[in-house]
């Protein structure tokens, strides 16, 4: 867990922690490894840490470590080229999230190391949250974060998954999902048309209730269409 502090620390640059991989020096690579990681097509995946109070990342170190795992899983399949980005998000203020880590895969930015750096960073959250480098917010928009990110990156260029490392339950202007009766507002138009999926990970986890996980799937499931993602994923576990 240290590691994600050093990760964390490392970045830190004029009170904004922040990342943009690039290696002064290439590693000896065999060929047949570098021809492999180059014939797959690049895709961009961006990732979300829903860092609110709600959402059991913040304070479950053996969630986090399983959520970590199963985004660098996601991360060691992308090819050159291939765009990785994490943000945090919860309360809308940007002061309050003001993390981001942005690297392109390349031979002198290998899958395995970026996904090798990701892992640390996700389980590490926890820790960093423990520790104050990263602070637990009293809201959770999911919505607001999905537009800004739509707005600063987008889908265009490249196949794009988004992940959500949160519980799915959006505590905004828009919606508070905790109350069974809320929903989700129906879309502006397509905002995310042309983006491959949307992935929640941890959907409904602190709920304890396979009611609600059910409940939070199907509001995500019908927004995620509307909005234009071609896939939705939402898992409580796996």
């Amino acid at each position: 867990m240290m590691l994600a502090i050093a990760t964390a620390t490392a970045i830190g640059a004029g009170g904004v922690y922040a990342v943009d991989v690039t290696r002064a020096a290439p590693r000896m690579e065999l060929a047949s490894n570098i021809d492999d990681t180059a014939q797959i097509a690049p895709r961009r995946i961006i990732i979300g840490l829903d860092i609110s109070k709600s959402n059991p990342l913040v304070d479950d170190s053996a969630f986090a470590a399983k959520v970590g795992a199963r985004i660098a899983d996601e991360v060691r399949k992308l090819g050159f080229a291939s765009e990785v980005h994490v943000r945090t998000f919860g309360s809308y203020d940007a002061a309050s999230n003001n993390f981001y880590y942005d690297t392109q895969i390349s031979i002198h930015s290998r899958p395995e190391n970026v996904a090798a750096e990701v892992q640390r960073l996700v389980s590490g959250t926890p820790l960093l949250v423990k520790s104050g480098k990263w602070k637990s917010q009293g809201t959770t928009n999911i919505l607001a974060f999905l537009d800004n990110v739509s707005q600063s990156i987008g889908c265009t260029g490249q196949p794009t998954t988004i992940i959500l490392a949160s519980d799915g339950i959006e505590d905004s202007e828009y919606a508070n999902l905790a109350r069974p009766s809320a929903h989700l507002p129906t879309p502006d138009g397509k905002p995310f048309a042309g983006c491959a999926e949307l992935q929640i990970l941890g959907l409904g986890q602190g709920t304890r209730s396979p009611i609600e996980t059910v409940r939070l799937r199907k509001e995500w499931t019908g927004w995620t269409h509307e909005a234009g993602f071609a896939k939705f994923i939402g898992l409580n576990d796996w």
